[in-house]
């Protein structure tokens, strides 16, 4: 089966600019474009507003319209559009479990101020499968022309960023753009030295040689797998959202791994994810980690 390239889409700007982006990149990795849009029953006392079935018809005229201009804009698309009266959250989950990514809007109100991710977003991406990438209202094509790079969080071995890095590769291939890999690092608790990790260390010449080791291992499956990407190795001490957040502005694209954390309110995205996703100014797209 192939799985398609997925929009959530509610008839808002930013929802309208995700639906754009999807059909980009659908169209770059030669898919299908789904189209979904989850609502629900809302009464109103404004006249004709109470009735569930002008409800709908409102809802399905709009998506008709947003998607209208898609297949104007991209002919050779192949579309289909979902109409689903339920619950935003568990409509979206479900149509991301099927796709090859879900394209989402996300409110933005300046490059400083970045996203406002609402609760919706937010809850997908933390139970969602597959790939979710937050597109802000505003967002054109001319952002993705060549010189603007591909850019990818790495931490841990290689197994810990496995997901993030193959969307990444893949991403960068199809649109024949340049990656680069960021690895944080910073100096551990006293506690955290033992014989073991210190030979480690010395093994490898010090604390940054030995983090330059690890990303290029991580790296080294996906440089072979996909040898016309180029790739640019960056290796800074500092927190993982701030570095990465520093080259954001020469940025197409920004992938970032997640695990989500389970709390009596419900999943939570990990901190990097999160500030990640509220301050860079490009697209971010958020691979589920095993």
């Amino acid at each position: 089966m192939t799985r398609p390239i997925t929009a959530g889409v509610d008839g808002s700007e930013e929802s309208l600019a995700a639906l754009a982006w999807a059909a980009r990149e659908a169209v770059r990795r030669d898919r299908p474009l789904r189209v979904v849009h989850a609502w629900r029953f809302q009464p109103h006392e404004a006249a004709g507003a109470a009735d569930r079935d002008a409800q709908a018809d409102w809802v399905r005229g709009a998506t008709a319209e947003a998607v209208r201009t898609v297949t104007e804009r991209h002919p050779e698309l192949t579309v289909s559009v979902d109409v689903v009266e339920g619950h935003a959250v568990e409509s979206l989950v479900a149509a991301a479990a099927d796709a090859e990514l879900l394209a989402l809007g996300s409110r933005g109100q300046a490059a400083v101020v970045g996203f406002l991710l609402g609760s919706v977003g937010q809850q997908v991406i933390a139970e969602a499968a597959r790939p979710v990438v937050l597109v802000r209202a505003g967002d054109r094509a001319d952002a993705e022309a060549a010189g603007r790079e591909v850019v990818v969080g790495q931490q841990g071995g290689p197994e810990d960023s496995a997901a993030a890095l193959r969307f990444a590769f893949e991403t960068a291939a199809a649109r024949g753009a340049a990656l680069r890999a960021v690895r944080a690092w910073t100096l551990p608790p006293v506690f955290a030295y033992s014989p073991g990790s210190m030979r480690l260390l010395d093994d490898a010449g010090g604390l940054e040689p030995y983090e330059k080791e690890a990303l290029a291992a991580a790296l080294a499956p996906w440089r072979e797998r996909f040898p016309g990407v180029p790739v640019t190795e960056h290796v800074e001490m500092g927190s993982a959202g701030q570095v990465l957040l520093s080259v954001a502005a020469r940025a197409q694209l920004m992938v970032v791994g997640r695990r989500a954390h389970r709390t009596p309110v419900g999943a939570r995205i990990g901190s990097v994810a999160h500030g990640v996703l509220h301050h860079a100014p490009c697209p971010v797209a958020v691979t589920p980690q095993p």
